[in-house]
């Protein structure tokens, strides 16, 4: 077999599937931890020490918890969770069982990027808003949120890269994808063709994710 059959027979076999299921995992992990981390970055905006109704007590609870998900190694955190990833999707294996901690994880770090973007918004613009008679909320989705919409389109980006990278660590643990086809069918059997295209790959979805999200920030700044 030439190198370039080689190529077309691992692509049609193992990287094209193996594409299908790293997409999967990243948009549903993405979709999952950007719903929740949003409205999370929200009450820690609302009840932070700078924010529009400080709870210390509420927003202490809060922080902790976002740190410690996000002091967690993702496959430490895969690996500790199993019990809880086996009772409510019913197996420690496959894509439906990377999709729960990897989610957990992103739920925090999405949540913190947000915050950090949120409470970086012109106090003057807050106050104003204030001055006018707008309710916390009304000021939340009017004035926070409005002026950091290229901010949250840079945050899904950096997600959303970082979970590509992500997915190569649950493809350790049976998760399927790009990393367990480089990893299994590439490294551990010796197989540079597999191993490079894996990696080719993967370069290829970084890089258009990232151009696509400045091109988006660019669009909304």
């Amino acid at each position: 077999m030439t190198f370039w059959e080689s190529v077309v027979y691992y692509g049609q076999r193992l990287i094209a599937p193996a594409v299908l299921v790293t997409l999967q995992i990243v948009f549903f992990t993405i979709l999952i931890g950007f719903v929740l981390g949003f409205a999370l970055a929200i009450l820690l905006t609302l009840y932070g020490p700078n924010g529009l109704n400080h709870k210390r007590k509420v927003y202490g609870v809060l922080n902790f918890l976002v740190n410690t998900v996000r002091s967690f190694p993702i496959l430490i955190l895969i690996v500790a969770i199993s019990p809880l990833t086996r009772m409510i999707v019913g197996t420690t294996i496959g894509v439906k069982a990377v999709i729960l901690p990897l989610s957990i994880t992103a739920t925090a770090f999405i949540a913190r990027l947000l915050e950090s973007s949120f409470i970086k918004v012109d106090k003057q613009l807050i106050e104003a808003a204030k001055s006018l008679g707008a309710t916390n909320m009304q000021i939340m989705w009017g004035v926070i949120i409005k002026e950091s919409v290229p901010a949250i389109f840079s945050v899904l980006t950096m997600a959303t890269v970082n979970y590509i990278a992500a997915t190569t660590i649950a493809g350790a643990v049976g998760g399927g994808g790009l990393g367990a086809v480089a990893l299994t069918y590439g490294y551990q059997s010796f197989n540079d063709t597999v191993l490079y295209m894996a990696v080719l790959v993967m370069f290829l979805l970084v890089n258009v994710t990232q151009y696509l999200g400045d091109w988006l920030y660019k669009k909304f700044l």
